[in-house]
Parts: structure tokens; C-alpha cells; sequence
């Protein structure tokens, strides 16, 4: 007997509005109730990253919390070989490069439903995951791959937030090994570029080609005051003085008050030095 149409459209997968294949969930295979993924390939012309290809990375969005980046990398690795997981908060660009701070470094990660992007090793794994029936959900926790919930999980978390001294030891002084080499590297940079802008004795500044596309110019903060005190004497060069008649007729009072000032100044100037003089000749 040749199977329903009803029963052969439910074997196909479920695409919702926005493009979003719709994938079934479960906890374990005992459980009855679903929770639905959906996702589709992950297609952001500004994103310019190279840990998100264009064609090999999958966007999923409803991510429960009880699943880690490790289990997900081994759920959909069914469709082929995951090179990378990522979970996040809110969908965004990758995350900053820069030195990977561990867990004591870091505030704790929310728990929540999260979106996740899933970075396979060939692009036919994106579209094999996006054809998956959504009538054949996914198992969450097997024999093989044991995942903690409830009172379960807040106990293995607690126990796993207590460090070995010895341990955490490490992590501090290879994180504080890595800090002050920045801080060494930023020191010589800084000291070389002041050594090469520094003037000599005519005033001229030895001017380096800067990265490629950029004008070479000095970028320490005593060159750019040196160039603003020099912008700010050129303009006062520039500025009129005296322009209207009131303010020359104002300048020209100044002037003979105060020459009548020093007038008077070096009359009793004088006038003293003649007091103390003690040879009177008359």
C-alpha cells in the first residue's frame, strides 16, 4: 500500500517565513515533548570575518540552555565534520580578537535561549541540515553523551567553580606574563616613534612612511602641540589689529597713559637718587 501524501509531506523539511528551516528537538529519546531549532545558512555581506564563511557556516536560533557548544558540535555533526560552535546572547559579529582570558577573567555567561553558529567543514553539510525531516528530532542526551539538568547541573557547576591553588596560580601569572610583554611592546613602540619624530637642531622632524594608504606624519602628542602652538602663531600673525577707528583712537590713550605713567615713575625715580646723594657740592 502506497504511502499517504499527509504522511509523506511530514518526512519533508519545514521552512518558515524568513527562510528558517524549522528542526525538531529533544532531550532524550524517552521524551515526548519537542523543542524547535530553526536556523538557515548564515548569508551577512558585512560580515568579514574568516571564522564565519559565507557558504560553510549555519545561523540557529532558540538554542536551549542546557545545550553547551560541546554538545551541539556533536549533535550536528551527523551532517558533517562541525570545525567550530559559537553561542551567543544576540546575533552579531564575531567575537574581538585578542588574548583568550580564562574563566576567572570573565563575567558568567547568561543562561538563557541563546543563537548559535555552527561552522562546518563542507558546505553540502549546511544544506544536509537544512533538508533534515522535521519529524525526526534531534536527542539531546544519550548513553554516550551524558548532559546534566536541574539540581544536577547547579551542582556540577558549583563543584566546578572551585579552582586548585596550584592551578589557578598558573593562570594567573601566565595571564600576567602575556600583560606585561603588551605593555613592553606598546613601551618600545612608543619610545621609537618619539626617537623618530624628535627634532633636531634646525627644527626639521624626520617623517617615516606610515602603513600603506596613509600620509606619513609625526602622531606623537608633542608633535601635534608643536604643530598647534605653530597654527595658533600664524594666526595671530594674521589677525587685524586696529581695524576700526575707535580701537586705534583707543590704542594711541593706552599708549600716552602709559609713557605719562613711566614718566612720573622715573621723576621720583630721580628725585630719590638725588636724596641720597651725600656729596653736595653747592
Amino acid at each position: 500500500m502506497a504511502p499517504s501524501k499527509k504522511k509523506h509531506a511530514s518526512s519533508q523539511p519545514r521552512i518558515i517565513p524568513g527562510g528558517f528551516t524549522e528542526l525538531s528537538l529533544r532531550f532524550s529519546s524517552d521524551s515526548v515533548s519537542e523543542h524547535k531549532l530553526y536556523l538557515k545558512e548564515h548569508k551577512v555581506r558585512a560580515e568579514k570575518s574568516s571564522h564565519r564563511p559565507l557558504d560553510r557556516t549555519l545561523f540557529v536560533l532558540n538554542m536551549p540552555p542546557y545545550c553547551s557548544e560541546g554538545v551541539v558540535k556533536e549533535m550536528f555533526s551527523q551532517f558533517g565534520c562541525v570545525r567550530s560552535v559559537e553561542l551567543r546572547d544576540h546575533p552579531g559579529s564575531s567575537k574581538e580578537s585578542g588574548p583568550k582570558l580564562s574563566r576567572f577573567f570573565k563575567p558568567a555567561d547568561k543562561q538563557g535561549f541563546k543563537v548559535g553558529y555552527i561552522v562546518f567543514q563542507n558546505p553540502s553539510s549546511v544544506s544536509a541540515a537544512k533538508s533534515h525531516p522535521h519529524d525526526a528530532p534531534l536527542v539531546v542526551c544519550t548513553e554516550q553523551r551524558q548532559v546534566r539538568t536541574g539540581a544536577q547541573k547547579w551542582i556540577q557547576q558549583y563543584t566546578e567553580s572551585f579552582s586548585h591553588p596550584e592551578k589557578l596560580q598558573q593562570i594567573v601569572d601566565s595571564f600576567m606574563e602575556g600583560y606585561d610583554k603588551r605593555k613592553e611592546e606598546e613601551a618600545d613602540r612608543q619610545k621609537e616613534e618619539a626617537e623618530q619624530q624628535q627634532e633636531d637642531e634646525e627644527g626639521w622632524v624626520k617623517v617615516t612612511r606610515g602603513p600603506k594608504g596613509t600620509k606619513g606624519r609625526p602622531h606623537s602628542e608633542a608633535a601635534n602641540k608643536r604643530t598647534l602652538q605653530k597654527e595658533m602663531r600664524k594666526k595671530k600673525r594674521k589677525e587685524l589689529l586696529n581695524f576700526y577707528t575707535w580701537q586705534h583712537r583707543n590704542t594711541q590713550k593706552e599708549h600716552i597713559a602709559d609713557l605719562r605713567k613711566k614718566f612720573e615713575e622715573d621723576k621720583q625715580r630721580i628725585a630719590l637718587l638725588r636724596a641720597q646723594r651725600q656729596f653736595r657740592p653747592y
